[in-house]
């Protein structure tokens, strides 16, 4: 059972996953994020229907940009460093115009975004402790939930007028 101190819940579990905004907006050079993320998302509306006979709740925390709070892609995105080790095979099918194309946004998407994690806490401690928890959280800039929205909501085609 789970207790808390404050408004005691009762529960026969809780599971809280963390995926991300890009579930459910796939963006270009993010199809390694994307695919994982939709993953955790398949997962875990599976579960909570598979466990909601016992009970138990299944919320999904889903951030938006916090590059800048995590410093993930200044780490591991760096465009120049992959151009350079391609094969050149690879340098030559795709031209170094295209690949710096494609890199630009990654480079402005690095540094970018919130710094301060506090939300997605906020969100994962509510989903533990609130009697009727969301099935999902969406931490993020308002410009972020609003594309996000549209992405999801809006047919493809029109989705990829607006974005691509």
């Amino acid at each position: 059972m789970f207790a808390c101190e404050k408004d005691v819940v009762v529960s026969p579990g809780r599971v809280v996953n963390m995926s991300s905004s890009d579930a459910r907006m796939g963006d270009v050079m993010r199809s390694p994020d994307c695919v994982s993320k939709y993953g955790v998302e398949a997962f875990s509306d599976c579960l909570r229907h598979e466990m909601k006979p016992w009970g138990v709740k299944v919320s999904l925390v889903e951030p938006g940009n916090f590059t800048a709070a995590t410093g993930l892609l200044t780490r591991h995105a760096a465009p120049d460093k992959l151009w350079a080790e391609a094969p050149a095979g690879v340098r030559e099918d795709y031209g170094r115009v295209h690949f710096q194309r494609r890199a630009a946004p990654v480079r402005s998407f690095r540094g970018g975004g919130r710094t301060d994690v506090g939300p997605v806490v906020q969100d994962v401690v509510d989903a533990i402790r609130s009697k009727r928890p969301y099935t999902r959280y969406n931490p993020m800039e308002p410009r972020c939930w609003l594309r996000m929205q549209l992405m999801t909501h809006l047919p493809a085609a029109l989705s990829d007028l607006l974005y691509f």
